[in-house]
Order: structure tokens, then C-alpha cells, then sequence
């Protein structure tokens, strides 16, 4: 029987026995963690000031090998499971947006309990924060392994269009969750303490290929990377986004055959008359 089995039968128990008026049940859920690790005593931001102020057990302070076998196996678990609930977020605020995305749902996707998602996140608002996170990291982290030349100002920025797009197809849950936060005008991301460290490697590499650009005559210098970067982000963002609507309103199923890949060209060809000193002829 592994930790979160316990987790789950001393909820169980505490609910049926336990007078919850005077002992809550998420205190009851937090003593369960202790009394399986002592370690994490120091970490409950709920635990009382006594608590706090007891002695560690002496078993504790000279715990064997298997006793840290133990806990690295627990803290193993706990970041399974705490994965499994953010991978599952991430589904369910998807597909339903932050509002209608439900705690329930969510883990019975995950496999785990209401009452773990709140000990492990703290609130169904934290975890949409996370889930926003880990999307903007998700996206990041491909950026930075983006292969250009720089000696090829002009196939460097083809990629990196060419790469935006295709992360956003193969992506449909980074553009419904970003449509579902700004809905709420960035009300989650606002709360996020690493949202300055999120910000899209994409755009030193643009800065990069234009430098590159300018220095061979390439392209205008008056061009920043953050105005080209809002520019390839809204002409596929816009595109995916709204192909519901404007499949009806111009009568044509944008995700038709051959569309994506006329729409992909499309874009090339604004993104490169955007910084080209001599455009192409036609």
C-alpha cells in the first residue's frame, strides 16, 4: 500500500469517525502526511504552533538507510502524483476553460482524490496558475532547441515561422488555455511569481536573426523582435483560434485539405515582406 492509499483511508476514516467540527479534515489530511514522513512536518503551512515547536522524534534524527530509502521513494510518489494531477488539469482547463473546469474532473482523470488536488496545489485557482505555467515552459524549452544558421538571415526566421506554427498544431491546449486566461484578463498568470522568468526565448533568437539580417543588408533596421515576434504568434494564433467561425462566415472549412499548408505560406511570405529591404518578385 503506497503513500496516497494511506492519504486516502485516513480521509476516509477521519470523515466517518472523526468530529470534523472541531478538527477539520484538512488537518485531519495533513497529519496523515506527517505521521507517514516527519520530515514534512516543516513544510505545512496549516500545521498549529505546537506542532511547529515539538521535538523531532529521535527515531527521526537517526534514521537508517532504509528510513531514507523510504522517504525518497514517498517524495518519488508524491511528484507522480502531483504530475498526474497537472497533466490532468491541463486536460480538463483545455477543454473547458478555468470557470467550468471542475476540481472533480480533475482528479478522477488523475486517479487521485478532491482533497489531494488542495494539498498539493492549495486551491483550484493555484493550480490553473501552474497549469499556465508549465504550458509557457513547455513552449520555452522547444524554442531553445530551435536549429538556425544566422549566416542564413533569411531561412533562420523561415524556421523559426515555420516552428510557431506547427508548435500551435501540435499544440491546440496551449491556444485554448491562453484563450480561457485572457477571457479573465490575465487574471492567473498576474499571480504567477515566475512570470518574468517565462517570457519566449523566441525573441533574443529573433533579435539574433535580425542583427544577422541588418549586417548583411538583408533587412530593415528598424525592425524590433518583440513587434516581428507578436506578429508571427498573431497570424497563427488568430488563424487556429477563430477557424470555428470564420470556416462559417467565409464558407470554407479552414482546416481543409491543403489549408494549413496555404495558410503557413501565407504567413512566410507577410513575416519576410515585413523585414525584406528588396521584396521578392513575383
Amino acid at each position: 500500500m503506497d503513500v496516497d492509499d494511506v492519504f486516502r483511508r485516513i480521509v476516509v476514516y477521519s470523515t466517518n469517525v472523526v468530529n470534523t467540527k472541531f478538527f477539520g479534515i484538512d488537518y485531519i489530511f495533513m497529519l496523515g502526511r506527517i505521521w507517514m514522513d516527519p520530515n514534512l512536518e516543516a513544510q505545512m503551512p496549516m500545521a498549529t504552533n505546537a506542532r511547529k515547536k515539538a521535538p523531532v522524534p529521535k527515531k527521526a534524527l537517526h534514521a537508517g538507510p532504509g528510513k531514507a530509502s523510504i522517504h525518497v521513494a514517498t517524495q518519488v510518489r508524491a511528484h507522480k502524483t502531483r504530475e498526474a494531477i497537472l497533466r490532468a488539469a491541463t486536460r480538463v482547463f483545455a477543454r473547458n476553460g478555468f470557470t467550468d473546469g471542475k476540481i472533480e474532473s480533475i482528479s478522477s482523470l488523475s486517479r487521485t482524490h478532491d482533497r489531494m488536488i488542495y494539498y498539493y496545489f492549495g486551491s483550484k485557482a493555484q493550480l490553473f496558475v501552474e497549469v499556465l505555467e508549465a504550458a509557457y515552459e513547455k513552449m520555452n524549452e522547444a524554442e531553445e532547441k530551435i536549429d538556425i544558421d544566422l549566416n542564413e538571415p533569411v531561412a533562420a526566421l523561415t524556421t523559426v515561422v515555420h516552428f510557431v506554427w506547427q508548435y500551435y498544431l501540435d499544440h491546440p491546449e496551449f491556444i485554448t488555455l491562453l484563450n480561457s486566461e485572457n477571457l479573465l484578463k490575465g487574471r492567473h498568470i498576474k499571480k504567477s511569481a515566475r512570470a518574468s522568468q517565462l517570457s519566449s526565448p523566441a525573441v533574443a533568437i529573433l533579435n539574433d536573426v535580425l542583427r544577422s539580417g541588418v549586417e548583411q543588408g538583408l533587412f530593415r533596421s528598424d525592425k524590433s523582435a518583440r513587434d516581428l515576434y507578436i506578429e508571427i504568434a498573431a497570424l497563427g494564433y488568430f488563424y487556429l483560434s477563430n477557424r470555428y467561425t470564420l470556416s462559417v462566415f467565409l464558407n470554407s472549412d479552414l482546416r481543409g485539405e491543403g489549408e494549413l499548408d496555404h495558410w503557413k505560406s501565407v504567413i512566410t511570405d507577410t513575416i519576410l515582406r515585413s523585414v525584406l529591404l528588396v521584396l521578392p518578385v513575383k
